[in-house]
């Protein structure tokens, strides 16, 4: 079965980044000048999904706007700022369409993700953490869609990650080792250093088989009294593949206020308009 349907989990608070999203979701902050959020669907479009579905909050309305056509030209603007309006949009194509659903109060990933159930009916899907922005030739998503050819197997994102760092990550361990491809035999939901059953933690990109949903529906609330995403996969190993996908790609957590200078920084960088002042400026600053 075609993979059409994306899950991007939008309605948590953004509270390590208070003040700045106390009106503003988290995931319209920007690097350099696209909000996160943009960069995530961006990924998901290149890798030929067409349903996006937003799982949003109250205070999270700025994200619909955002993908709305929104910005009207004027008669006295110039050719160059009306050409960049008309790009600005249409960020979602024609073929593809934006699904908006509510979450009413924030129990957890795994709780984010039922609410798509209705749309995403029995096919298997994907899910997108957009505090994840992971810099690669080919997105990470397209990545995993060219891996992915079994509908009742699911694959999950991972990175290597430092001892210290294991209890910011869930953590896996696996049977067998085919190149970037490995079959899951534990998972962790962010263990102490010296129970992480190995050095790989896992990054927002997910496909699910559409089974992950019943498994979600008998989760009960686990670590911070909320349902668990790491809970059901750990339950469904018992009866379903589910594979590690070592990805191709910097990620940069852009959840965290030093992933997100960082991320920004580097974007900056390499932006063809000011990237070598910039660089210029850091050298002099540095010295």
């Amino acid at each position: 079965m075609k993979l059409r349907k994306v899950v991007f989990p939008v309605a948590g608070h953004g509270s390590r980044f208070l003040p700045a999203t106390k009106a503003t979701p988290k995931e319209m902050l920007t690097v350099v000048d696209k909000p996160l959020i943009q960069y995530a669907v961006e990924e998901a479009l290149e890798a030929g999904f067409t349903d996006l579905i937003f799982i949003t909050g109250k205070t999270k309305r700025t994200i619909t706007d955002h993908f709305d056509l929104s910005l009207e030209t004027t008669p006295n603007m110039s050719e160059q700022k009306k050409a960049l309006f008309d790009r600005t949009n249409r960020i979602i194509p024609s073929h593809a369409s934006c699904i908006y659903l509510r979450q009413g109060e924030p129990l957890g990933l795994g709780h984010a993700i039922l609410q798509a159930k209705p749309v995403i009916g029995d096919e298997p899907f994907a899910v997108v953490l957009a505090d994840d922005l992971i810099e690669s030739k080919k997105g990470v998503l397209k990545q995993m869609v060219d891996s992915y050819d079994d509908e009742n197997a699911s694959l999950i994102s991972v990175q290597r990650v430092s001892k210290e760092d294991a209890q910011q990550y869930g953590m896996i361990s696996t049977n067998d080792n085919d190149g970037n491809l490995m079959k899951l035999s534990n998972i962790i939901e962010k263990p102490k250093p010296e129970d992480a059953p190995s050095d790989l933690g896992v990054v927002g990109r997910y496909i699910f088989s559409n089974k992950i949903l019943a498994f979600l529906e008998k989760t009960k609330p686990g670590a911070g009294n909320e349902i668990q995403l790491t809970d059901a996969i750990k339950v469904m190993l018992n009866d379903l593949p589910v594979f590690a996908y070592q990805f191709e790609g910097t990620r940069y957590d852009c959840g965290d206020k030093l992933g997100f200078i960082k991320a920004n920084i580097e974007y900056a960088l390499k932006n063809e308009k000011f990237g070598n002042e910039l660089k210029e400026y850091l050298k002099r600053r540095l010295a």
